[in-house]
């Protein structure tokens, strides 16, 4: 196999046919040619341009060669762009074997491109190779890489599934093994385009790359959002598993999960959005609580959203007692206050209530335990204690009955160097 790897171009070909190694000649112009021999040169060009030139170590040799390969492939795209018929049989396996992707995109792009002549060629092997190399660290590989498996997907129908299989691979190697691929956004891409000609009712397969893949990756709303607008039934599944996806203390994150939640409100139904309304309020009313500033301005956010309002307003009844009245939502308990009236009356009665019972029960609690120490201080047994606490530090070390006469006789007791009397210079 020859490879070739440089900026915005790579080549994985073979070795040309048995006449030898190809060298670089300056071949005639399309133009020049006869139309009967343009087959022919053709064929050449994309030979000549299999071979290989050092970019890296020496980028200054070859010069001359080089530019004959840039102008060979110029002008190759030139003629398959504005010529037909030019794409014939013969063509099929050079291209597939001096794979540059500019031109390989003009190639399937092509009016005279044949899918069932290709799929000789551009087979499950081919397939797997190009994936392979969405890890590649140049962006510019990566976007024409993503181009380039969009275009095969779109006109080689038996390799769908297989391409899909393949893409689902590479992400449960990201994330349950390598945690490293440089190419899941660009696959993502793909995908994004893909899930939106998925057909009704969607396959098993489908829901589980959602359920497994996708929210797991938590990469793309995009493509989370097309799901739901295809099948609504999965609308529980997605919001229950953001919520426990949902990130408790990098705040930055968490701005980005509501960003991706309002999305996907946007597009619920009103009889999925009942199903999960209260475990969804429950982590909003925590956001606009929330000590970091652009947490809780995001989640007020919403309430600036017609469509959410709506399902507010249809299910206030479920949804007022669970927001905690803060003056952060002073603006929310507002179009609270302007939906029902009533209801809202009703809903601070209640939490005032609530609060004046949990201060009965602090200062009930206070007063009983004010009773128990003053029963605890009446209690014999705690004098006592008090008394030994009274004594000194440093006690006699038995509580026999002293003797009056041995005590006395101590008192009276004088040391026998205080009868002795100094004299001085001895």
């Amino acid at each position: 196999m020859l490879t070739c790897n440089k900026a915005g171009i790579r080549m994985v070909v073979d070795a040309p046919n048995s006449n030898g190694p190809f060298q670089p000649v300056a071949l005639m112009h399309f133009r020049d040619c006869a139309p009967a021999e343009q087959e022919k040169l053709f064929v050449q060009k994309l030979r000549q341009c299999c071979v290989l030139f050092d970019f890296l170590s020496d980028p200054l040799s070859d010069l001359k060669w080089k530019e004959v390969k840039r102008a060979a492939l110029s002008e190759m795209v030139e003629y398959i762009t504005h010529n037909r018929n030019v794409i014939t049989e013969p063509i099929y396996p050079e291209v597939v074997h001096m794979l540059v992707y500019e031109f390989f995109l003009r190639f399937l792009e092509s009016p005279d491109f044949q899918p069932n002549i290709a799929k000789k060629y551009i087979d499950q092997k081919f397939v797997m190779q190009l994936l392979d190399l969405f890890d590649s660290e140049d962006p510019r590989e990566r976007d024409f890489l993503k181009t380039t498996l969009h275009r095969i997907y779109g006109k080689f129908l038996g390799l769908r599934a297989y391409i899909r299989k393949h893409i689902n691979n590479i992400f449960y190697r990201f994330i349950y093994e390598t945690e490293h691929h440089n190419g899941i956004a660009e696959l993502l891409e793909i995908l994004g385009s893909i899930i939106n000609g998925f057909a009704l009712p969607l396959k098993e397969e489908h829901k589980i790359f959602l359920l497994k893949v996708l929210l797991p990756l938590h990469k793309l709303a995009y493509c989370v959002v097309q799901f739901l607008e295809k099948d609504s039934t999965l609308t529980e599944p997605v919001v229950m598993a953001l919520l426990k996806y949902w990130p408790k203390t990098h705040s930055p994150k968490e701005v980005m999960f509501l960003n991706e939640l309002e999305e996907i409100l946007d597009v619920i139904e009103p009889s999925e959005f009942v199903k999960v309304m209260e475990p969804l309020f429950r982590q909003l009313a925590k956001c606009v609580s929330s000590p970091h500033f652009q947490v809780a301005e995001r989640a007020l956010y919403y309430w600036n959203n017609e469509y959410i309002m709506s399902l507010i307003s249809d299910n206030a009844a479920k949804i007022l007692p669970i927001m905690t009245i803060h003056g952060l939502i002073y603006n929310a308990l507002k179009l609270f206050m302007e939906m029902n009236q009533k209801l809202f009356d009703d809903c601070t009665q209640q939490f005032r209530a609530e609060k004046n019972k949990e201060k009965a029960k602090s200062k009930e609690r206070e007063e009983a335990w004010i009773k128990i120490e003053n029963l605890a201080k009446s209690n014999p047994q705690l004098q006592q204690r008090d008394q030994r606490k009274d004594r000194p530090l440093v006690r006699r070390k038995s509580d026999l009955p002293q003797d009056i006469y041995t005590a006395n006789a101590l008192e009276t007791h004088c040391r026998a160097d205080d009868m002795i009397a100094t004299h001085d210079g001895l």
